[in-house]
């Protein structure tokens, strides 16, 4: 068997917003189109989730969620800057400007029950949700990455990479593609958004770094989102990490011998569309979990034209265990 060219973890995010996108996750993994899932601790299907993770031997890790629904942390759930006067986190977007106008006191302290001295809201939402995760599947989380990439926002960064020190969590995701500003298929709000993370990731990279924090050589997800997933989309992804290949490409031994491998994670989003009224993090599922892209992107990471080009192209499929 050749060696392959590519290690790569194909993460199904979102796992536990709700039984049909466990079920489209699960489904997908089966079949050979994705490695490894991110769970939502605080979503509603979260326990069903982690149950079907130990069941198929899935490999998971934390979903980290500031953005959607409610806190995990008692605490937080009455007053808090995290929260709306509804006491649900601010949104994508919300949580963002929030920040921005310095609205959101990341530095103010609370005392926890679980804590013996004052702790950071935001670490503590965090600890509280790896806590949950815990509970849910007997273990710490493998890696550890933000909804919507809220971990790589300033301020958030920082407290983010304290936490994962702390807890000897070792993978996060860095969402910088290769390539994206060569994507003129991506709408330009969405471009605009994704430019933006580009930068709050490239700026958390000395953070990640000082904490002792990993990621894999190359992020690819953005640019095969939704509809835009093809098979020739995915191979021009595919070819785009493995033309990102630089000095700090880990040499692995396989079979005996020395052969620079890229290691990359390929975010996705699979499932069967939510139904309304069913599923979320307590406001109900939105509309990105109702769309019909989630299934388009679960028929084709198990299309067998799919599976066929990351062989042709030397790429294995693996968990962030693995890497």
């Amino acid at each position: 068997m050749p060696l392959p060219r590519l290690l790569m973890v194909v993460t199904g995010d979102d796992f536990g917003y709700c039984p049909r996108r466990n079920r489209g996750i699960v489904d997908c993994f089966l079949a050979g189109g994705i490695s490894n899932v991110s769970l939502l601790v605080n979503a509603s299907a979260a326990k069903e989730a982690a149950s079907l993770a130990g069941r198929h031997k899935i490999p998971i890790g934390l979903h980290a969620n500031l953005s959607e629904g409610t806190p995990v942390c008692q605490n937080l759930q009455q007053i808090s800057t995290l929260i709306n006067p509804q006491g649900f986190f601010h949104g994508k977007m919300g949580f963002r400007q929030t920040l921005e106008k310095g609205q959101l006191s990341i530095n103010q302290g609370t005392v926890c029950p679980m804590a013996s001295q004052p702790e950071k809201k935001v670490e503590l939402e965090l600890k509280a949700q790896v806590r949950r995760f815990v509970e849910l599947t007997g273990h710490l989380p493998h890696h550890m990455d933000g909804h919507q990439h809220v971990h790589v926002l300033p301020d958030v960064r920082e407290v983010f990479a304290q936490v994962l020190s702390d807890l000897r969590i070792p993978f996060t995701r860095v969402p910088m593609e290769p390539g994206l500003h060569n994507c003129p298929w991506v709408p330009a709000h969405l471009h605009t958004f994704y430019m933006q993370v580009e930068k709050d990731a490239r700026d958390s990279i000395p953070v990640f770094k000082h904490y002792g924090i990993r990621w894999p050589d190359v992020y690819l997800g953005l640019s095969t989102m939704g509809q835009n997933m093809s098979v020739s989309s995915l191979q021009r992804a595919i070819q785009q990490a493995l033309g990102a290949r630089t000095s700090d490409t880990t040499s692995r031994r396989a079979s005996g011998l020395h052969q620079a491998v890229v290691t990359a994670e390929l975010m996705v989003h699979p499932g069967y569309p939510s139904h309304p009224q069913e599923g979320g993090c307590g406001e109900g599922p939105d509309d990105f979990s109702q769309s019909t892209e989630r299934e388009h992107e679960l028929n084709m990471l198990r299309n067998p034209s799919v599976l066929k080009l990351f062989c042709q192209e030397g790429v294995q499929l693996c968990g962030f265990r693995d890497l």
